[in-house]
């Protein structure tokens, strides 16, 4: 109660870094070896500073927040590895592309990569047996004229490199389809960030998977669901989970499989006995829509 009254008196920034350094402990322990929690407070402290939405929202949420992204081992605001979002009041953690990379190839035994193509670009691919990308860039890096994002992944020792492409038309009907928070969705504000994601976490599904990729992974579906609610009690305790048990985000449009995220959600489940499929998802971008129209 007394911190919710210091907030009325106390310049937000002020006030993050006190109940951030009151957290240290937590971020600390959190972190591995080659960040500092230190450097993680200075990252979230610029990011909040910077965005007068995230001032407006609970501290302790936007602390929660730096704790998640310090158990995933994920520089705030740093080339896209991790971003700080506001929805309805609080903070969220949502891992980027490059976060996710970095995740998969910090464990040693696989490596991931993924790219964006645009209008004019070469792009070749094929599935199957012998599956290729061939992609050779021109110079263009519009978000509107985007057209296929892909993302490939090996295993190592592997022979064959796991490959996904997606059309930018599927990733919007996916978004659409799955997006529970409206126009607050991330992808409209960084579409070629969201739109890279959604083939590089189907990859991910046949990578070797650490703690720290399924827990950015079930944050970023949990975020997109509207369900993350991040708690520094259960985070501290390591009793995190969304605030509804949920089916996974990357989930095949014809045939879906489970993922990553999806497995331990059913972990969840199992043990809590409660959760059932999302409701039905919006209204789908018609076929040709290629960029996602913010509502007004």
């Amino acid at each position: 109660m007394n911190d919710q009254k210091a907030m009325t008196t106390v310049d937000p920034a002020a006030n993050l870094i006190a109940l951030m350094q009151r957290s240290k402990s937590q971020i600390e322990a959190a972190l591995p070896k080659h960040l500092t929690a230190d450097r993680m407070m200075r990252l979230a402290l610029t990011t909040f500073r910077n965005n007068p939405a995230l001032q407006r929202c609970d501290p302790l949420s936007v602390v929660a927040s730096v704790v998640m992204a310090s158990q995933c081992g994920l520089e705030i605001g740093i080339l896209g590895r991790a971003y700080l979002v506001p929805y309805k009041g609080k903070c969220q953690f949502i891992p980027g592309w490059k976060g996710l990379v970095d995740l998969v190839n910090r464990t040693g035994k696989a490596t991931v990569w993924s790219g964006a193509v645009f209008e004019g670009d070469v792009f070749e691919y094929q599935l199957g047996d012998a599956p290729f990308v061939k992609h050779v860039p021109k110079g263009e890096d519009d978000p509107r004229k985007m057209t296929h994002v892909y993302a490939c992944g090996q295993v190592n020792g592997a022979q064959r490199v796991v490959i996904e492409v997606w059309p930018v038309a599927k990733i919007w009907r996916h978004r659409d389809r799955y997006n529970k928070v409206g126009d607050r969705h991330y992808s409209y504000d960084n579409p070629e960030a969201y739109a890279r994601k959604i083939p590089l976490l189907r990859v991910m599904d046949y990578m070797p998977q650490s703690i720290e990729m399924q827990q950015a992974i079930l944050a970023d579906t949990s975020h997109s669901m509207g369900t993350q609610n991040l708690d520094l009690a259960d985070l501290a305790g390591g009793n995190w989970i969304p605030s509804e048990a949920i089916d996974a985000e990357i989930v095949d449009e014809q045939k879906p499989e489970p993922t990553g995220a999806q497995k331990a959600a059913d972990v969840v489940k199992e043990k809590l006995k409660v959760g059932s499929r999302p409701s039905e998802p919006t209204t789908p971008a018609p076929d040709g829509a290629l960029w996602p129209e913010v509502a007004k």
